[in-house]
């Protein structure tokens, strides 16, 4: 399964949190182990991330499961990566939340499961997190873990798109276009389609 790099997404996040925590030696762990993991340091990485994912550090919890989910500096290990998913998605770290959603979702590291699945991408949906506000799009789409429900599917396409998600602006046109969850309105389409497809890559 193609994943994102969720781990980008805490750069800003942490960076933001070093900004207003200058002398924490948390964040300052977390910057290093991230300044590490983006260079290929994965050793370094390793050595900051671990004792702060042991201590509850939500975010170093989140990319220690990212390392045993890819073998970065360690042995290869799904199983593992979603133990350390599900401590950060516990304590409500949104990225976290969408990709033990994922793991779920697609049997990796745990039982297959599509309600437990939908369950915590719900959670981060919730959290405004746009890609899993796009996969509570597909998932009432499809029916996946939940009762096939084109209106609810819309409506997260809606607030995924509103955000610049390309894919979930495409599906939104496509819900005018056809009448699905919405008025059949080809204008509507058709301005869905427009911020879609003019995006920049």
């Amino acid at each position: 399964m193609k994943r994102n790099q969720p781990h980008k997404y805490l750069l800003r996040a942490v960076a933001l949190a070093i900004g207003l925590l200058l002398a924490s030696p948390v964040w300052a762990g977390l910057k290093e182990g991230l300044a590490a993991y983006e260079r290929n340091d994965y050793a370094t990485a390793l050595a900051n991330f671990r004792p702060l994912a042991i201590k509850g550090i939500a975010e170093a919890q989140f990319n220690l499961g990212e390392m045993y989910y890819k073998g970065h500096g360690v042995k290869k290990n799904k199983s593992e990566a979603a133990k350390w998913y599900r401590k950060a998605a516990d304590q409500g770290l949104a990225v976290a939340q969408k990709t033990l959603g994922d793991a779920y979702a697609f049997g990796q590291g745990v039982t297959q499961d599509s309600n437990e699945g939908v369950k915590w991408y719900r959670k981060a949906a919730e959290q405004g997190f746009v890609d899993a506000q796009l996969a509570m799009g597909n998932s009432y789409s499809a029916g996946i873990g939940v009762e096939k429900n084109y209106a609810e599917a819309a409506k997260w396409y809606r607030k995924a798109a509103e955000q610049g998600d390309t894919l979930a602006s495409k599906y939104l046109g496509d819900m005018y276009a056809k009448g699905q969850g919405v008025e059949r309105d080809n204008a509507e389409a058709e301005r869905w389609y427009r911020r879609a497809f003019s995006a920049k890559p």
